[in-house]
């Protein structure tokens, strides 16, 4: 069966067809390591490394790059604030990312790119662009004509007219056209800057991914994913800088993933995350207190194109869902191999697989495939009721870890066991807790969280509800 992929460039679902038989070529838009990275970003490294596990159980090769941003104004900002070099920062901060990947049980993409190692080939590609007459400099910066690349707005929709109706864009004497957007900037005081034919500067935004794909996939590749959030301008600029350049199409496929929404617990509005409203949720602080699993039952729990709504109500359910999981490798006590229960564990297994297989190839149905894990550990738990045991027992597991896997799933009991057994005690003191504050019984409400951390447990209040974490 051909794996049927929803591409956003035609805004239909297609048949995934690759440049080079048996071999997929994917780029992923990776973070800005200015600042802690939280489960929104962890979303999208979840997305795509489930289209990859997917894409090579299906037999492909894929080439995965996915980059780091590590010269950009927040991270410039930032690293002014507290007083470290920006790609000291940067380096710091992307290491600290990679770490939290593997925790999240993220596969390591084939190479990870950052922009401060790629400034020989963003400032060819900028020669080049200036060469064929799509780019201009001025005054130190170079940008990029828009006005000459005559579908320029394919991937967002929008046409240059619209966007002059309705975009307001900085007064910049220097642009040809407002709409122009920057492939290089001129150098400013106390940032990181690099030699080019037009003074010292750094590279725009657009024009590092560009680069990236091409000296690590070539000038064409089959997927070009990222957030939803990218599409315009970012995305739609990489296709019009690339194209520009070489005359050919860039991707062949984008693929974009929903945004993270979180629910605030007082007003019950679903609201954006961001530092501004004090809502950050760190993949730190998460995996203090959930399973790395936990997180990715959430984003497989529905489209990765759709956006996903998060609260501590949501990790709960989706915590006591992997406990289900979990339920089906439990050993059996039984020693039946043969007859009628055997029979329909095995039927299960093979049902179970071709589901899997069958809604995975509808452009990455993670819910029907997980749903699909549920009726499976139903047949494995009625088989153990039933006296079922031996290898038939033990092949089911077998296939159940394996389509798991596929999914980044570890099912690894051992990994849950570490807040399991004082998980629902501490959570009944932190609603105690709550309803004394509710009540204005402040000082016994201080009295259960001092108690708490006499004990080593941290109570931590936020606009999600109170979490914890043991330290």
């Amino acid at each position: 069966m051909t794996i049927m992929l929803y591409n956003s460039l035609t805004r239909k679902i297609e048949p995934l067809e690759t440049i080079e038989p048996g071999v997929v070529r994917m780029y992923v838009c990776g973070v800005t390591p200015y600042d802690d990275a939280h489960i929104g970003h962890a979303m999208s490294a979840i997305v795509f490394d489930v289209i990859r596990r997917y894409l090579e159980y299906r037999g492909y090769t894929v080439r995965h790059i996915v980059n780091f941003t590590d010269v950009d104004d927040k991270i410039i900002a930032r690293a002014e604030t507290i007083g470290i070099d920006p790609l000291h920062l940067s380096a710091q901060l992307a290491e600290e990312f990679l770490a939290q990947l593997q925790a999240l049980n993220v596969l390591p993409a084939t190479a990870y790119p950052r922009v401060s190692q790629t400034i020989p080939e963003i400032r060819a590609f900028v020669e080049g662009l200036i060469d064929k007459g799509y780019a201009y400099p001025a005054e130190g910066d170079v940008y990029f004509r828009v006005h000459k690349d005559e579908d320029y707005g394919k991937l967002s929709g929008r046409s240059l007219a619209d966007m002059f109706t309705g975009t307001r864009f900085e007064v910049d004497p220097r642009k040809e056209s407002p709409a122009d957007f920057a492939l290089w900037k001129a150098a400013r005081p106390g940032e990181p800057a690099w030699q080019s034919p037009w003074g010292e500067g750094r590279p725009g935004w657009h024009i590092e991914c560009s680069a990236m794909c091409m000296k690590h996939l070539g000038e064409q590749m089959d997927i070009h994913g990222g957030g939803s959030d990218l599409v315009f301008p970012h995305h739609e600029n990489e296709i019009a800088q690339s194209e520009s350049l070489t005359d050919k199409q860039f991707a062949r496929f984008w693929v974009h993933n929903g945004m993270l929404q979180l629910v605030n617990p007082v007003t019950r509005q679903v609201e954006k995350m961001s530092k501004s409203l004090g809502n950050v949720v760190t993949i730190a602080s998460f995996l203090e207190q959930y399973d790395a699993d936990v997180l990715r039952l959430i984003v497989l729990s529905s489209s990765y194109r759709s956006p996903l709504t998060y609260n501590t109500a949501v990790a709960n359910d989706n915590a006591r869902k992997l406990e289900r999981l979990l339920s089906a490798l439990q050993p059996s006590v039984g020693s039946v191999e043969t007859g009628e229960f055997v029979a329909d564990l095995a039927s299960a297994v093979i049902t179970t697989q071709a589901f899997f297989t069958r809604v995975m190839d509808q452009d990455f149905n993670t819910a029907g495939a997980v749903a699909s894990l549920f009726d499976l550990v139903r047949a494995i738990n009625s088989a153990r009721d039933a006296g079922v045991g031996g290898p038939p027992f033990a092949d089911a597991q077998a296939a159940l870890r394996e389509l798991a896997g596929v999914l980044g799933l570890r099912l690894d009991p051992s990994q849950r066991e570490r807040n399991q057994d004082i998980a629902p005690f501490i959570q009944l003191l932190i609603e105690l807790r709550a309803e004394l504050r509710l009540s204005k019984q402040y000082a016994l409400a201080d009295h259960v969280r001092i108690r708490l951390a006499e004990l080593g447990i941290t109570l931590e209040d936020g606009p999600q509800g109170t979490r914890w974490k043991i330290g």
